[in-house]
């Protein structure tokens, strides 16, 4: 698979009228310019200059690869591209911030999803959108065509439901699984965290956070700091603080109750904040200054809802010590791209059968290493184009991945 920017279809253009297609409002818009056509495209790895290459590469050659692989299963990992390559599903249902657009409109996502994967980890990945969004019909889609995937990588995929679609499938498959809404976001959240606790002279089991949603990513970060020895953590929803005393909370949200707010908080985001050391948002919304000004000196505050964070870093730097979002445009962006390609590349390289919550904390740990003695109040995370970012995650998830056992080589 060729991750690349320049399109082989360039004919397209010219087609897209005569075909009905819809321009753009602006047909000279660099967004619209760079996607026309799609970003990716199919690649060839071998030559087939002539009859010889042919009858390699096709038939008769082939056959003999396909008889060997018959008869011992385990040499499709040698004899083709299964081990190195990632399905990217979703059923777009929670595409970006835009929510559920259906599975056509989160392509131009999954194709930056796996252009990305390319780009930073040398791993090739196949965009597959589902036109179904049932949990039974998502995890029997995805185990039929894993025989062609050495991973999957789920993106997009609404809560609560993408929880459940994930064990299942953890559940089902012998090769990773990973929601990286969840734990992607998480592992990144926990990296920073580190290093602006290293930053102010502290631990992360000195610390209280708060974190606002309790979705995908509001979940799996809040188990991520546990995992990590938080000292605490609270997590607010659109009702208030999630606690085991509220009789609305779903399974998802029972559990989450169960190992956090070790405090005892109840009411809202503004009363969890108060005296609180970190603030992490994964919702949108805007929380108010006050509470922002009310939480303790030399505070975190992670906003990343994007466009808008929940905190502007203008605001936040008045009351907070280290500031993050989710954009590229302000210092310490928190940004799924410094996780995913590593794990992956690791997780492949050792052909582990699953990603264990080791892995996820030893690619934290390896991504809050690149930063090392640059340590900053504007630099708690290294940026996406560092090229040591890759190989230190992808070094440390496969050595993880061999003291945990999960590893096949």
């Amino acid at each position: 698979m060729a991750a690349e920017i320049v399109n082989p279809r360039s004919d397209s253009a010219d087609r897209t009228g005569q075909e009905g297609g819809a321009e753009p409002l602006d047909p000279f818009d660099p967004v619209f310019a760079l996607h026309r056509g799609g970003k990716m495209a199919v690649q060839a790895t071998v030559p087939v200059r002539d009859k010889d290459d042919l009858s390699l590469a096709y038939t008769p050659g082939v056959a003999r690869v396909c008889t060997a692989i018959a008869e011992q299963p385990d040499l499709v990992n040698d004899y083709t591209w299964k081990s190195s390559v990632v399905a990217v599903v979703t059923d777009g249902t929670a595409v970006l911030g835009l929510g559920d657009i259906g599975p056509e409109a989160s392509l131009p996502v999954m194709e930056g999803k796996a252009i990305l994967f390319k780009q930073f980890g040398g791993v090739d990945a196949v965009p597959i959108a589902l036109a179904c969004t049932g949990v039974d019909e998502i995890v029997e889609t995805v185990v039929r065509l894993a025989p062609s995937f050495g991973g999957v990588n789920l993106e997009d995929i609404s809560a609560p439901r993408c929880f459940e679609i994930e064990r299942r499938l953890q559940d089902a498959l012998d090769i990773p699984v990973f929601h990286d809404d969840q734990h992607g976001t998480a592992i990144v959240t926990l990296a920073a965290l580190r290093n602006a606790a290293r930053l102010s002279g502290r631990g992360i089991g000195e610390l209280r956070a708060v974190i606002s949603g309790a979705g995908a990513a509001g979940v799996a970060i809040a188990k991520m700091l546990v995992e990590a020895g938080i000292g605490d953590v609270a997590v607010s929803d659109r009702k208030g603080i999630v606690s085991a005393e509220r009789g609305d909370l779903t399974d998802v949200k029972r559990e989450l109750a169960s190992f956090t707010n070790k405090a005892g908080l109840s009411g809202s985001l503004e009363d969890a904040l108060d005296g609180a050391d970190v603030f992490i948002g994964v919702s949108g919304g805007t929380v108010p200054e006050a509470a922002v000004a009310s939480m303790a000196k030399g505070a975190f505050v992670f906003a990343m809802a994007n466009p808008n964070p929940e905190v502007h870093p203008d605001v936040a730097h008045k009351y907070a010590a280290v500031v993050a979002t989710g954009r590229s445009d302000f210092p310490n962006q928190i940004n799924n791209v410094l996780a995913f390609p590593g794990i992956f590349a690791g997780a492949l390289q050792v052909r582990a059968s699953r990603i264990t919550e080791g892995m996820k904390l030893a690619a934290a740990e390896a991504l809050a290493g690149v930063v090392g003695e640059d340590l900053a109040a504007d630099y708690v995370i290294p940026s996406p184009f560092d090229e040591r970012v890759a190989p230190a995650v992808t070094a440390a998830v496969a050595a993880a991945a061999r003291a945990e056992g999960v590893a096949r080589r």
